[in-house]
C-alpha cells in the first residue's frame, strides 16, 4: 500500500510517499481501507517533533473515514461498511490514517449511515467531536446568549449548528478575522 512516512522531524518535506505492506488484523482490531482524512493542526506539531511521545518513523493521520476491509469482530463490522474514527493514539501510538490502509482498535471503529458526500463527511469528524465537547461544556438554557469566538472557523460554524439545533431561539453572535 501506498503510505506518507515521516522519518524524522521536519517540514511538510518530511512527508515521503511510500510503500508499506497493509497491517495484518490481530485479534480486536479492524483494518479499514481509507476513503479520506483531513489534516489537524496537531499532526503538524507531531510531523515537526513538537509530540514528544511519538517515535519515528510513524504514518501521522488521527482521523478517518473509510470502509472495513477486514476485522477481528465479524459479528459488529461487516465487510464495505462505512465507518469513522479519531483520535485515541492513531498517528501517534500507532500508525495512522494518510495510508490506504489503517489498522484501528475495534473499540475506535464508529459505523455511520449518511447521505454526505464523502469530502463534507471528511470534515465533520474531528470538527464536530471538538465542538460537540465545546456544547456540552456550555449547559445552554433557552435565554443564553452565546458569543462564539472564531465563528467562521470549521469548529465556530460547527458549534453554531448545535446550539440552533439544540433550540433555535438561542441568540448567537460571533468574531471572525474576515469579513465573510
Amino acid at each position: 500500500m501506498q503510505a506518507y512516512v515521516v522519518n524524522q522531524p521536519g517540514g511538510p518535506e518530511a512527508l515521503q510517499l511510500t510503500t508499506l505492506p497493509e497491517p495484518n488484523v490481530k485479534p480486536g482490531w479492524t483494518r479499514v481501507k481509507v476513503l479520506g482524512f483531513c489534516i489537524n493542526h496537531s499532526e503538524i506539531f507531531t510531523r515537526e517533533g513538537k509530540s514528544p511521545s511519538v517515535q519515528f518513523p510513524r504514518v501521522l493521520g488521527i482521523e478517518v473515514v473509510g470502509v472495513v476491509d477486514e476485522t477481528s469482530a465479524p459479528a459488529t463490522f461487516t465487510s464495505g461498511q462505512r465507518v469513522v474514527s479519531i483520535m485515541g493514539e492513531m498517528g501517534r501510538a500507532y500508525d495512522g490514517s494518510y495510508a490506504e490502509y489503517v489498522l484501528l482498535p475495534n473499540e475506535q471503529v464508529y459505523p455511520i449511515k449518511t447521505n454526505l458526500s464523502i469530502a463534507s463527511l471528511v470534515a465533520t469528524p474531528e470538527t464536530y467531536y471538538t465542538a460537540y465537547g465545546i456544547f456540552k461544556s456550555l449547559q445552554l438554557k433557552a435565554t443564553d446568549r452565546v458569543l462564539i469566538r472564531a465563528a467562521t472557523s470549521g469548529v465556530g460554524i460547527a458549534d453554531l449548528n448545535l446550539i440552533k439545533a439544540y433550540n433555535p431561539k438561542i441568540h448567537v453572535a460571533g468574531t471572525t478575522r474576515r469579513l465573510v
